[in-house]
């Protein structure tokens, strides 16, 4: 189950579902998990996403 409130709010596409497991191991909230993961749907809006967090590191002089 994806989330306690169900409907609308307990949605997560299919084709995601693993991408969301893996946000909620590392600790992330339902909510937040599976905005992610429903966020990066198809390919080009994955790759939209990558570089958006690239350009984040980036900007922050990432520290990894």
């Amino acid at each position: 189950m994806v989330s306690s409130r169900g409907g609308k709010f307990g949605f997560v596409y299919r084709s995601r579902f693993s991408a969301y497991r893996a946000l909620r191991r590392k600790g992330m909230s339902k909510t937040r998990a599976a905005e992610i993961s429903n966020a990066g749907r198809s390919f080009p809006q994955r790759s939209i996403m990558a570089r958006k967090a690239a350009r984040t590191r980036k900007a922050k002089g990432s520290r990894r």
